[in-house]
C-alpha cells in the first residue's frame, strides 16, 4: 500500500485527515513558495499547493501518495494572508467586519510512483457577523488568528465570528475533504471504509 504524506505542518489538516481515517505521516514543506499575483485566486491557491507536494514528492524514495494544499482568503480580489502582528490582524478583521468574503483551497495530490499528480481547488463564501471592535480586539487576545489567513479560524473562538457560509466547511479549516477523497480514487486509492484505508 501506498504510503500517505502531508506536506503541511497544518494541525487542522491533520485532524482533518485523520478524521477521514488515513493513516499518514507529516513531512512539511520547506519549499520557498512563490505567488504570482498575476493569477487568479484559485490559481494561486492550486499554485502553492502544487509547490509543495512537488518539493516532498521529488525527496521522497519510497512509493507514496503525497498531498499538498494552501489556503488563501480573497475579499474584494485582494489576497489575505497571515497576519505579521496585532495591528495587521485588526485591520484584516476589520475589512472582513460583516461582509462575505471567500476561502479558496488549493489541494494537490502526488502518485510518487509515476509522479501523477492531480491539482484541484475548492471556494466556500463565507459571512463574517458585524462585531464590535472589542469583541474583534478580545478575539486577537487569544493569538488564536496569527496562523491562519485572512486572520480567524472557523473550528476555534474565530467560530463566533461566522454567521454564515455557503460551501464546504472543511475547505475553511483549510483541507476539502470531499474533494480529496475523489482524487484519491481518480488515481485509483478509493477509501475503503471497511478497513480504513485506500
Amino acid at each position: 500500500m501506498d504510503k500517505i504524506i502531508l506536506a503541511s505542518a497544518s494541525p487542522r489538516r491533520q485532524q482533518l485527515l485523520t478524521q477521514m481515517g488515513l493513516g499518514f505521516t507529516v513531512s512539511p514543506s520547506n519549499v520557498i513558495e512563490v505567488m504570482d499575483r498575476n493569477l487568479e485566486s484559485h490559481q494561486v491557491a492550486v499554485s502553492l499547493a502544487r509547490q509543495k507536494c512537488v518539493n516532498i514528492a521529488t525527496q521522497t524514495k519510497h512509493d507514496s501518495l503525497v498531498i499538498g494544499a494552501d489556503t488563501i482568503v480573497v475579499k474584494d480580489n485582494k489576497l489575505l494572508g497571515k497576519p505579521k502582528d496585532e495591528q495587521e490582524a485588526f485591520e484584516m478583521l476589520k475589512n472582513l467586519n460583516g461582509e462575505w468574503h471567500e476561502v479558496v483551497t488549493g489541494v494537490c495530490l502526488c502518485r510518487t510512483s509515476d509522479m501523477k499528480t492531480l491539482c484541484e481547488f475548492e471556494t466556500t463564501r463565507v459571512k463574517i457577523a458585524k462585531k464590535s471592535e472589542e469583541f474583534l480586539l478580545a478575539y486577537i487576545a487569544t493569538k488564536e488568528p496569527f496562523d491562519k489567513a485572512g486572520a480567524y479560524g472557523i473550528q476555534g473562538y474565530g467560530s463566533l465570528l461566522v454567521e454564515k457560509i455557503e460551501g464546504d466547511y472543511f475547505n475553511v479549516m483549510g483541507l476539502p475533504i470531499y474533494r480529496l477523497s475523489c482524487m484519491f480514487e481518480q488515481l485509483g486509492h478509493g477509501i475503503n471504509l471497511k478497513n480504513l484505508s485506500i
